[in-house]
């Protein structure tokens, strides 16, 4: 009796937050999308090489955090604007990005998007990814089937490079040697390579099928752990690794098909 009420609760606990971050998620992007058409008003900065941030960032961001803190109190957040809260106390943290693909968007290329995960107790259990301008809701996890405005989802059925394009993602972090390395054994194997300056729209491109895979050797967790619970969710692979450390570490990921995860793997070495 007691399992079967910890398991109810765990589930409705998870239910609840998926359906509310569905709600929220649509009216951060309604905001952002707003910033979005009034571009020249907006106020840039610059956070080093390649890195900018706007109002309109952090605007969608607190909206997403104080959204969150109204409904779930006592679970922790995450975001790269804002930072960390309640991260050693909570089971639940919500992990936000508020406009992945900031470069994209403030050079009026709709290649954006707003991405959400909830990790319960070290494992990412859902995550939702907003692209307004083209107003595609992708979700999906543990417990959610993968599905891109409420349609089912899967990924590209090929079973080598030749089958599709591959996201190559690459940062000032990211030594210039990879990208060479990386684009010249794709190149070589028959593959193309695809960047569209955003991390977590190219990984969930690749849940859709869109995509054949996408590879980078450093990602933050608000960058790729919301688009790796929907991969994973429509069936396909990404590379393991620790949960709870790389929320604030970032980590390695390798995401694609199952028939050509091995072969992305090459890509990194």
């Amino acid at each position: 009796m007691t399992t079967s009420s910890t398991t109810l609760n765990r589930v409705e606990h998870l239910q609840i937050r998926f359906e509310v971050a569905q709600k929220v998620i649509r009216e951060a992007g309604a905001l952002a999308n707003d910033y979005f058409k009034k571009l020249g008003s907006l106020t840039v900065k610059s956070k080093g090489s390649h890195d900018l941030v706007s109002e309109a960032d952090l605007n969608t961001e607190l909206l997403i955090k104080g959204s969150f803190a109204k409904h779930f109190p006592d679970d922790a957040f995450f975001g790269e604007e804002t930072g960390a809260s309640d991260l050693d106390s909570a089971r639940g943290i919500w992990v936000v990005d508020p406009i992945d693909g900031t470069q994209p968007f403030l050079f009026s290329m709709p290649n954006w998007c707003i991405s959400i995960a909830y990790v319960w107790d070290g494992v990412i259990e859902f995550g939702l990814i907003y692209n307004p301008p083209m107003d595609e809701l992708f979700v999906g996890g543990k417990s959610f089937p993968a599905t891109v405005n409420g349609v089912p989802i899967a990924p590209n059925p090929g079973a080598d490079f030749s089958a599709g394009l591959v996201s190559i993602g690459y940062s000032s972090r990211t030594p210039r040697e990879f990208l060479f390395d990386s684009l010249t054994k794709l190149l070589d194997n028959k593959g193309m390579f695809f960047r569209n300056g955003s991390g977590a729209l190219s990984l969930v491109y690749v849940a859709c099928g869109r995509l054949l895979g996408h590879v980078e050797p450093h990602m933050h967790s608000w960058d790729c752990f919301g688009a790796i619970a929907i991969i994973e969710a429509a069936g396909g692979k990404v590379n393991q690794f620790p949960v709870l450390e790389s929320l604030t570490k970032g980590t390695r990921v390798v995401a694609g098909t199952v028939a050509v995860h091995d072969q992305l793997e090459t890509l990194v070495i």
